[in-house]
């Protein structure tokens, strides 16, 4: 009866233990948080680079998952200093200006954006 009633409890810890989120059964350590990809915060400062330019910071603001607005520093590469708002869509950054005529598009890269300018210049998004 002692080792079912073990059998039991171990089988009950593992179970518990893979709900994660919390803590485990089997450790005095809390199972880590998952990780927000980069999509998932898009909300603060985030600096545009380019090949042969000054880079520059740019505010953005997450009202939405998937939209916002971007406000640039002076001195943006090529047009970004048109930047008005931003959009996210089947895993693809636009940014746009007042228009709504794209500035550039950006895909994730590991934790920061790369993409081309609307004039074809490769551009990076990074924290």
């Amino acid at each position: 009866m002692r080792r079912a009633t073990g059998l039991l409890v171990a089988a009950l810890s593992m179970t518990l233990a893979s709900c994660g989120g919390g803590m485990s059964l089997t450790s005095e350590h809390p199972d880590p948080p998952d990780k927000p990809s980069v999509t998932d915060v898009m909300d603060g400062r985030w600096i545009l680079s380019a090949p042969n330019a000054p880079s520059c910071g740019m505010d953005f603001t997450a009202p939405a998952a998937t939209s916002g607005s971007a406000t640039p520093d002076g001195g943006c590469p090529e047009r970004f200093y048109l930047s008005r708002r931003w959009q996210l869509a089947d895993g693809t950054l636009t940014i746009v200006d007042a228009d709504n005529a794209p500035l550039g598009t950006f895909r994730v890269n590991g934790d920061h954006f790369e993409g081309k300018s609307d004039a074809g210049t490769p551009i990076t998004l990074s924290r």
